[in-house]
């Protein structure tokens, strides 16, 4: 993932959609795959794969290689790992924030939230 404040979103909306992280998912366990061949095991059609692809590659996570007329696409390890430091450090904020607010509701007389 690119540090720049414009990836933060492409990374969000890359790993939002399910079919996105499938996609990841596949290049991930074959290393190397064609959006026909990807398309072969998703519920979309190759065209559909190649604009998520797009995506992916927008967001830095993918990676196209041009072999004659077709196109393979990998996942960038770093990019990857990045991406997901990035949302970890999300995930530890919210955490941060849940708990922050169960504290507050804890010290709340309970007589309060039950009365209303």
């Amino acid at each position: 993932m690119r540090r720049r404040g414009a990836d933060v979103p492409e990374l969000w909306a890359a790993v939002a959609d399910p079919t996105r992280r499938r996609i990841l998912s596949d290049l991930l366990a074959r290393g190397e795959a064609s959006a026909t061949t990807l398309a072969g095991d998703l519920p979309v059609t190759r065209q559909a794969v190649t604009k998520q692809l797009a995506v992916l590659d927008r967001a830095g996570l993918v990676e196209r290689r041009r072999r004659g007329r077709e196109v393979n696409y990998s996942v960038r390890p770093v990019q990857l790992r990045a991406a997901s430091r990035a949302l970890a450090e999300v995930a530890t904020e919210w955490d941060e924030r849940l708990s922050s607010i169960k504290q507050i509701a804890e010290r709340v007389p309970r007589e309060r939230r039950t009365s209303g």
